[in-house]
C-alpha cells in the first residue's frame, strides 16, 4: 500500500499583497487616534456635537453664515468696481512717467545746445582777446577748449590698510588721523608737480584744472571746484610724455609722492600715454581787465574828497 504523503499540522500562510505597506495600511485603518473618538463619542453622548439643536442656536449659525457671505460678496464687489479705477490710475501714472522723461529729455538736450553756444561764444571772445593764431592756445591755456595729444596718466589711491591707522598724521593735516587716506594737499603738490613738470592741460578724474581751480577738501572728501571725487585719483597730463614723466619724477613734488608711498602705502602708478583727450572745463568765465584813466584822489583827513 502506498504511503499517503504526511499531513502538515498548520496550513500554509498565504501572504497579504499589501504585506510590504503595513505601516500605509495602518494608518488608513485607524486614521483618527483613539483619544480624538472618545473625546467625539463623550461629546456625541452628551448631546454637545453636531448641529445645534435649538432654534435659536440655528438662526444664529444662519445669520452668521449670511454676514460671511455678505462680507465676501461686498468685498468681491468692490474689487471688481476698484478694479478698473486702478487700473486707469496706473495708466495716466505711466503716462506722467513718459511725459516727465520727454521733457526730461528735451531738457538735456537743450543743455547741451546752451553748452555748445557758450564754448562758442567763449572760443570767439578768447579769439578777439588773444589775437590771430593765438586763439588756440589762449583756449587750451584757459580750459576752454578739450584737448588732445601724448601725455601722463598718473593714478594715485588710498592705502590698502588706510582707516586702520590711528596715529597721528606727521604730515600736518589737522583733523585727520588716518595717514593712509590721500589728502587734498598732496593732490595739490601733485598737481603743482605736473604744471612745472610742463604739464599743458590736467584733468583729475575727468575734471579739467585751469587757473581757477581750487582743490579742497570736506571731510574726508576731496573737491575739485567744489565737485568731491572718488579714490582713486586718475590724473591726465597733455605734455611730452617721456619728458614730462622724468622730470615729474625726478622733481620735489614727484619725490613727495613717491615719499607717501614709502612711507604710509599710498599706491601711485605712473604710465606715458600716445593719445589723451581731456573735454573742456564745464563753466569758464572769461575775464578781461582794462586800465582806466581816471586818477582817484587821495582821501583828506576828514574823509571827504
Amino acid at each position: 500500500m502506498p504511503q499517503q504523503p504526511p499531513v502538515r499540522s498548520t496550513p500554509a500562510r498565504v501572504a497579504r499583497p499589501d504585506a510590504s505597506m503595513s505601516l500605509l495600511t495602518n494608518v488608513m485603518d485607524h486614521s483618527l487616534d483613539d483619544g480624538y473618538a472618545e473625546a467625539a463619542d463623550r461629546k456625541k453622548a452628551a448631546g454637545e456635537g453636531g448641529l445645534p439643536k435649538t432654534l435659536r442656536a440655528k438662526l444664529g449659525l444662519a445669520a452668521g453664515l449670511v454676514l460671511a457671505a455678505l462680507v465676501v460678496t461686498v468685498g468681491a464687489a468692490q474689487a471688481r468696481v476698484a478694479a478698473p479705477v486702478v487700473a486707469k490710475e496706473r495708466e495716466e501714472l505711466i503716462d506722467r512717467i513718459d511725459q516727465e522723461t520727454d521733457a526730461a529729455d528735451d531738457l538735456e538736450n537743450s543743455v547741451d545746445e546752451l553748452r555748445d553756444d557758450v564754448d562758442a561764444r567763449q572760443r570767439e571772445a578768447l579769439r578777439e582777446s588773444g589775437g590771430g593764431d593765438r586763439s588756440d592756445l589762449v583756449g587750451i591755456l584757459a580750459g576752454a577748449v578739450e584737448v588732445r595729444g601724448p601725455g601722463v596718466k598718473l593714478v594715485v589711491n588710498d592705502a590698502k590698510e588706510a582707516g586702520t591707522d590711528g596715529e597721528a598724521d606727521p604730515r600736518g593735516v589737522s583733523g585727520f588721523s588716518d595717514t593712509g587716506r590721500v589728502r587734498d594737499r598732496d593732490m595739490q603738490r601733485v598737481v603743482n608737480g605736473l604744471w612745472e613738470s610742463g604739464a599743458e592741460a590736467i584733468t583729475i578724474n575727468g575734471q579739467r584744472l585751469t587757473a581757477l581751480s581750487a582743490i579742497r577738501a570736506a571731510g574726508d572728501a576731496i573737491l575739485v571746484d567744489n565737485k568731491p571725487l572718488v579714490p582713486p585719483y586718475t590724473v591726465l597730463a597733455v605734455g611730452n610724455g617721456k619728458t614730462l614723466s622724468t622730470r615729474f619724477q625726478n622733481s620735489a613734488d614727484g619725490l613727495y609722492l613717491h615719499a607717501l608711498q614709502e612711507n604710509y602705502g599710498i599706491r601711485t602708478a605712473i604710465s606715458v600715454e600716445d593719445d589723451l583727450l581731456l573735454p573742456a572745463a564745464p563753466s569758464v568765465i572769461v575775464r578781461t581787465a582794462q586800465p582806466t584813466t581816471e586818477t582817484a584822489q587821495p582821501q583828506n583827513e576828514k574823509g571827504t574828497s
